[in-house]
């Protein structure tokens, strides 16, 4: 068995006796599929693509993470079967799957061609659109990854039906049995969000996350050569992020011990005092597929049931709901959705995004904080996400391609399936409400409820109108007032129209007016 990094490289005896060519995108680095308990003939093959490093500007840890984590991937499997890794800057790398792959046919003649399901819609039609000889034997199979099968989505999410992560998350507990006491939810609820809302108190000390040292300093040369824009900062000789299945447990095991016991509890919560506060920092590991759901899930379960004193049933719910639940939900919304949903904009919002959201230049402390963090650590926790960011861009009315754009490339976790979801439909509520029930909206008042950023902000988390006012204050009654047409029938929001009417007419106009003058100078802010 061996690791070749150009295609010359395998003797010509060697290639004709390859039957099989098997694909291994960068995020499927499963060591556990099944692919690998026969590897006679075959040839797997990696590939470095400047076509995935330039469809969107990526942070620069997610491009040294993800070429880190599959040569390790590479060099571990070639322990055991034949592998091709065309490297970014190899003489042979045509910088396309197809034609990467049309290459080797050419020099291999195989028999067959594999691959396992790609989780990108843009991937899925490359390789469904490769023309190759009828005589060519062609398999598509599982990943092996998902709780829920991708041919399953018309069973789970009927297009007849509106979907509710709710009702879904409760099946799939059934069908797993995790959390589940005979056909009953252990502790008699099936969901403890309510006791996971929670603001950090200064007496909870945060533990120190797990920190690794991968050396991608050859990696970081490499892009540097080949003049791959990137964005955010990193240190190429320690890198700080899991780029193995054995350090995706390690870092799992640290979870489990360390933050469990208060994830549920203050996974809401937005502090200054620690990037990664209680949450896993496992979604990379995930999304790459160096760990699974099932042992991600298990390794949990396991932890609860032997401290349960120390980890609550509403802290355990609360990670699992995310795996099992939303996780899942989105990956089938974004497949019984696609192509049409990368294009919905509900809102018909036109507007570029800010300039502070590449180089954290503002002086809004909410945001300043979670992009600044963004850009350091290619990370940011779901609230930051969702009711900093996001919730600045909607009431902003940034284009939705612009944030798509801008989360798949900031975040190291971020690829389509899950991006496009969580960012269109929950964060921008450009999907009008498939996904979400409501728009995630909210003024300075809840930012200020679940953080300290508002204590020593340059803008008064108090005032709706004056030059040092909250700018969300303003541009969230502005928002609501802009699209009533569209929101004002929806059960959810009536509360907030009605407390806008109840403001006399002068008080509005002042808060609309300040609005547009924010909107106006909006890279100023």
């Amino acid at each position: 068995m061996a690791l070749w990094l150009n295609l010359q490289d395998i003797p010509k005896e060697k290639r004709k006796a390859f039957r099989e060519v098997r694909l291994i995108l960068g995020d499927q680095l499963n060591a556990k599929h099944s692919w690998f308990n026969r590897n006679d003939n075959v040839l797997y093959v990696m590939f470095e693509m400047q076509q995935e490093t330039n469809y969107v500007r990526h942070h620069k840890q997610k491009v040294l993470a993800f070429f880190a984590a599959m040569r390790a991937f590479s060099k571990a499997l070639a322990t055991r079967a034949d592998v091709l890794y065309l490297q970014l800057d190899g003489g042979e790398n045509l910088q396309s799957l197809t034609e990467n792959l049309n290459v080797i046919f050419e020099h291999c003649k195989p028999k067959k061609f594999s691959y396992q399901e790609p989780d990108e819609y843009r991937l899925m039609q490359q390789l469904e659109t490769l023309t190759l000889p009828d005589t060519f034997a062609i398999e598509c199979c599982s990943t092996e990854h998902f709780l829920i099968s991708r041919q399953a989505v018309d069973d789970y999410l009927p297009a007849n039906k509106a979907p509710l992560m709710e009702t879904f998350y409760r099946r799939v507990r059934k069908e797993t049995g995790y959390l589940m006491a005979g056909d009953k939810p252990t502790g008699g609820k099936w969901n403890y969000d309510h006791d996971n809302r929670n603001k950090l108190p200064d007496k909870v000390s945060v533990p120190k996350p797990l920190h690794f040292a991968n050396d991608a300093t050859d990696i970081a040369t490499m892009l540097d050569a080949a003049k791959i824009k990137t964005m955010g900062s990193a240190t190429p000789k320690q890198l700080d992020w899991p780029i193995s299945r054995q350090q995706s447990l390690q870092l799992l095991e640290a979870f489990m011990h360390e933050r469990l016991p208060y994830f549920g509890q203050y996974q809401d919560a937005m502090s200054r005092r620690c990037y990664l506060l209680f949450h896993s920092r496992l979604s990379f590991s995930l999304n790459t597929k160096m760990i699974s759901p099932k042992e991600v899930v298990e390794a949990a379960l396991s932890a609860y049931e032997e401290n349960p004193t120390l980890i609550s049933l509403a802290q355990v719910e609360g990670f699992i709901r995310q795996i099992i639940g939303w996780r899942e939900f989105v990956r089938l919304i974004y497949w019984r959705e696609m192509p049409s949903y990368k294009t919905l904009n509900h809102f018909e919002h036109e507007n570029p995004l800010p300039e502070f959201y590449w180089n954290a230049d503002t002086k809004m402390n909410c945001v300043q904080h979670a992009v600044s963090q963004s850009l350091e650590t290619a990370y940011a926790h779901h609230i930051q996400r969702l009711m900093i960011t996001g919730n600045f861009g909607l009431l902003a009315g940034v284009h939705p391609d612009a944030m798509d754009d801008w989360y798949l490339g900031i975040y190291i976790d971020a690829i389509e399936w899950v991006e496009l979801p969580n960012t269109r439909g929950m964060s921008q509520f450009a999907d009008g409400g498939l996904l979400a029930t409501k728009p995630y909206i909210s003024s300075g008042n809840y930012i200020n409820k679940m953080s300290s950023y508002c204590k020593d902000c340059y803008y008064k988390v108090s005032a709706k109108t004056g030059p040092r006012s909250c700018p969300f204050n303003s541009l969230y009654w502005h928002f609501l007032d802009k699209h009533k047409g569209k929101l004002a029938n929806n059960p959810r929001m009536g509360m907030m129209y009605r407390q806008w009417e109840k403001q006399d007419t002068a008080a509005q106009e002042a808060i609309l007016a300040q609005a547009k003058h924010y909107l106006a100078n909006i890279d100023s802010l």
